[in-house]
């Protein structure tokens, strides 16, 4: 388990720093063994109850992996802007942004009352059953909701501990810290929106396009690639042209969740592929469907993606992905991924970065949006989604 060994202290400073995405991930993870073995010391000195049904549970859940995408993307960001040599302050940012995942992940899973998450049991599926073993008194999945939702505070406070120390210690730590800023507030605007979008029954596919861009674009790419490249000083316009890759991308990325959410193999996903239809969640895929069912006038396909009822059965469920394929709903998504992560390339090519980062960026739109991809050629504009926001603006594009 993560902080079971002593932890190195040594700065992470190769001659060029990591010479590619993986090696950034790996030095990731050897900083997240020092830093949740540090976390765990801590915890046990305040109080060693807590320690173990608590910190440890955290430390064990970011140990568990991920694919540690928002790393890859930070290194890619560093790099395109210039970075090189000590990556200790990107490494540890990477670091910081895994925590911080964890946290996101345990909540989003009891918001959305989900009870896998990476192949084992939820959060606040696993601790329920400890208090059920324990035979506590009162209501084992109450108790488990405020402890997964301390849990998730907790990951949370860990990131910004590390983020804080990385950025006083750098000399561009005011932009790293402006965007981490950012990036918290999305992320908490975005899960809002998305709950809120439950509540109310909407289908509204730009709604849909609102929450993905706020709940996961910004926070999976685009803050990542500029949280990098804010650690190489990177100009204005090797930022613009990060911040529309970064969007593309993470569309892309999350437009491919949303698939995987309905029609993925759970023992491949880790999750299961019922909880955002049984749930009605609003996703681009659900808008798409109700917004082509109902300009083709298929009731049937309508009546199911838009079935009232708090848990829908496994046959509405049935019938829900049928109809997502029946109004083309899911070609329709497929298509929009396929031309997201195209332009992302082009953007991404518009930064200037060497051969080898652009072939790396490459590799990681592939893996994040299922497309196979052609290295882009000469810059080419492309369409940038507009962030959510009263005047469509970035907020730091400056």
């Amino acid at each position: 388990m993560p902080g079971s060994r002593p932890a190195p202290t040594e700065p992470i400073s190769p001659a060029e720093g990591p010479l590619t995405a993986r090696d950034a991930i790996d030095a990731v993870e050897t900083e997240l063994d020092r830093v949740l073995g540090e976390a765990l010391s801590r915890a046990r000195e305040v109080d060693a109850l807590f320690a173990r049904e608590v910190a440890d549970r955290i430390a064990a859940f970011v140990g568990q992996g991920g694919k540690r995408s928002r790393t890859a993307f930070a290194w890619c960001g560093w790099r395109a802007a210039g970075g090189a040599g000590d990556a200790t302050a990107v490494i540890r940012t990477g670091a910081a942004l895994e925590l911080v995942q964890a946290c996101a992940l345990i909540h989003d899973d009891v918001m959305d009352g989900s009870s896998m998450r990476r192949g084992s049991p939820a959060m606040h599926v696993a601790v329920a059953r400890m208090h059920r073993a324990a035979r506590l008194t009162g209501s084992p999945e109450a108790f488990a909701t405020a402890a997964a939702v301390l849990a998730g505070d907790l990951a949370l406070a860990w990131a910004d501990d590390l983020l804080t120390r990385t950025a006083l210690g750098s000399p561009y730590g005011q932009r790293l810290h402006r965007e981490w800023e950012a990036m918290r507030g999305e992320m908490v605007a975005g899960q809002y929106r998305d709950l809120r979008a439950q509540a109310s029954g909407t289908t509204d596919v730009e709604e849909a396009l609102t929450i993905a861009t706020l709940k996961s674009a910004l926070y999976t790419v685009e803050r990542p690639l500029a949280l990098g490249a804010s650690l190489a000083d990177a100009d204005a316009p090797v930022l613009a042209a990060l911040r529309c890759a970064g969007r593309c991308a993470g569309l892309a990325f999350q437009l491919r969740d949303d698939l995987l959410g309905a029609f993925g193999d759970p023992l491949v996903t880790g999750k299961s592929a019922d909880d955002d239809l049984r749930t009605r969640k609003l996703t681009y895929l659900l808008a798409t469907g109700v917004r082509l069912a109902r300009a083709d006038g298929d009731e049937e396909a309508l009546a199911a993606l838009t079935a009232a009822g708090p848990d829908r059965s496994d046959e509405t469920v049935r019938r829900m992905r049928a109809a997502m394929e029946r109004t083309g709903a899911r070609a329709v998504v497929e298509s929009e991924i396929a031309g997201l992560a195209a332009t992302s390339l082009r953007h991404f090519a518009e930064t200037g970065a060497d051969e080898a980062v652009r072939r790396e960026f490459v590799l990681l739109v592939e893996r994040v949006s299922g497309v196979a991809l052609e290295p882009a050629g000469q810059p080419a504009p492309g369409r940038c989604p507009a962030p959510p926001g009263p005047d469509g603006a970035s907020d730091d594009d400056r």
